[in-house]
């Protein structure tokens, strides 16, 4: 019994993360009652420190927990070759050198591209922030609740995170 007890409760405690396209993203802010926000993965195949996030912080059960509750989670391939339409615009693959970028993926990251960086967008997918750089789930999640609780409407980052552990 006790046995059952303790799988029953780590099989609880593992979340995985459910991921969906960018198209899945807008029809679902454009079509639910109460839409989320939009949370966008910005990686690419040869990023290790992408892989190291999907595994150490998206896979972290709070984190997932959390992120599945207030966010649409997407995954965008910033070297993807598919066009996306996104407000009246198409977004592209241009190639350039070895590797080229998605033409989404740098207006979401304003032009640096740099990875992992992860962007968080309102319910209406207006650009709330993207946040460069490998973070672990701790941190991580402390940014994701400054931007899906709404926090930034009313504090700026700094004071949030000087009165948050």
């Amino acid at each position: 019994m006790l046995m059952f007890m303790a799988l029953l409760s780590a099989g609880l405690q593992a979340q995985d993360v459910s991921w969906i396209s960018w198209d899945e993203a807008v029809k679902r802010s454009q079509t639910d009652k109460n839409p989320k926000k939009i949370f966008v993965d910005v990686y690419t195949d040869w990023c290790g420190w992408c892989k190291k996030m999907d595994r150490d912080t998206f896979q972290n059960p709070e984190v997932a927990a959390y992120m599945a509750e207030n966010f649409y989670m997407v995954k965008l391939d910033a070297e993807g070759k598919e066009p996306i339409e996104f407000k009246g615009k198409t977004y592209k693959y241009i190639p350039q050198g070895r590797r080229g970028y998605h033409e989404l993926a740098a207006a979401l990251l304003q032009g640096r591209m740099s990875y992992p960086t992860v962007v968080f967008l309102d319910e209406e997918m207006n650009m709330l922030s993207p946040v460069p750089g490998y973070q672990k789930a701790k941190p991580f999640l402390k940014i994701a609740m400054y931007f899906g609780s709404d926090i930034f409407k009313e504090k700026d980052w700094e004071t949030y995170s000087g009165q948050t552990k």
